[in-house]
């Protein structure tokens, strides 16, 4: 009987080690509990101490609101500006990705804007490799078509300008968009060289902004006409010949200067119009001919002049001897060397020596006087 009641004085040993383990359980999990607790005070005391914003990774799209005056934990990209120009609704064009793109990979957005900067001319002076070239700096984001807004499209107004263009053969507005999202830090470009035989263009450039800087791209007279012929030419096989569109007499060497080819080279009488309204520390003018020769030499130039760094330089160019111009290397963005296109560089068609020193001798008074008037000889005599 004692041995009994001996046996019923404790709990059996297994019992007894349960409940050791989940006491010991416990309060090592409160530890851990109160150790976190700390740890989380301290450095949050700390962030306010020393004024740091908090750091979050990603919200959710629920979150944002809640959320949305912490900062996100990698650097921002910077913040586009607001336009001065008439605006339209945002939301009637989509956001495009730029071309460049910060290190994360995520796309630059940016705003639309008028142009700041245009290529007004001349026609067959060299304004489409200017315009690919100065496109390869990053500074610089440049429509790829030609709007023709100064000079056909103008009645459509600034937002149709800003945000819109017309399909070639269409009378109705396209909802594509017209002009490229650029950052605060970029300038947007445009070229349409007829702007520069434009009588109306430079009030209406001018009315835009007075600030716009604008770039003209010349060439000799006499070399500019027969490559605008040639070009006409392989369009309309059946137009009469170059000397006989050039001159109404011939024999008495009267230059027919109504014909358009013979009058967009005479470039001084058309920069007066410019000059009524911009100042001539606002135009800069492109040697077609050094374009060819010394393209680094000529974009650095251009580059001064809209006042970004010189990016592009010797490295980015090499010369086609099939073409016998320059042409682009190969880029982080393309893999092939970009050259233009198949309507650049082509051959001249052959005229007669008499006719193009008898040229060659009307353009001289006009270059004279368009060398002084911009204080640069292009040596075309």
């Amino acid at each position: 009987m004692a041995y009994r009641v001996l046996g019923r004085a404790g709990p059996p040993q297994p019992r007894r080690a349960r409940r050791l383990l989940f006491a010991f359980t416990l309060s090592l999990s409160c530890t851990y509990l109160c150790y976190s607790l700390l740890c989380c005070c301290d450095d949050l005391g700390q962030s306010r101490l020393l004024g740091a914003p908090r750091c979050l990774r990603g919200p959710s799209a629920g979150g944002q609101k809640l959320l949305q005056k912490s900062r996100p934990c990698d650097p921002p990209g910077p913040t586009p500006s607001e336009p001065s120009a008439p605006s339209a609704p945002a939301a009637a064009v989509p956001a495009p990705r730029l071309s460049g793109s910060n290190h994360s990979g995520s796309p630059k957005l940016g705003t639309k804007r008028l142009p700041q900067a245009l290529i007004v001319g001349v026609k067959k002076g060299g304004t489409r490799a200017v315009l690919e070239f100065i496109r390869v700096h990053p500074d610089v984001r440049a429509l790829g078509t030609e709007p023709h807004f100064f000079d056909r499209n103008y009645g459509r107004g600034l937002d149709w300008y800003r945000w819109s263009n017309v399909q070639p053969g269409l009378r109705k507005t396209s909802l594509r968009s017209l002009m490229p999202r650029t950052l605060e830090s970029q300038i947007t470009l445009e070229k349409t060289p007829s702007y520069f035989v434009t009588q109306e263009a430079p009030r209406r450039i001018f009315n835009m902004s007075r600030d716009t800087k604008l770039i003209v791209v010349v060439r000799n007279p006499v070399t500019r006409a027969i490559s605008d012929y040639t070009q006409t030419l392989s369009k309309k096989p059946d137009i009469p010949t170059f000397e006989g569109l050039s001159f109404r007499n011939r024999t008495l060497g009267l230059v027919d200067v109504s014909w358009n080819a013979i009058r967009i080279g005479m470039y001084v009488l058309h920069l007066e119009s410019w000059l009524q309204y911009f100042p001539l520390a606002q135009i800069h003018f492109v040697s077609g001919e050094r374009l060819i020769t010394d393209p680094a030499g000529e974009m650095g130039r251009v580059q001064d002049f809209l006042g970004i760094k010189r990016f592009i330089t010797d490295k980015h160019f090499y010369f086609n001897k099939t073409k016998g111009f320059p042409c682009l290397k190969k880029t982080e963005s393309s893999l092939l060397p970009r050259c233009l296109g198949k309507s650049k560089g082509r051959t001249h068609v052959q005229i007669d020596p008499e006719v193009i020193d008898q040229l060659r001798e009307f353009y001289r008074p006009y270059n004279i006087k368009f060398y002084e008037t911009v204080g640069q000889d292009f040596r075309w005599e």
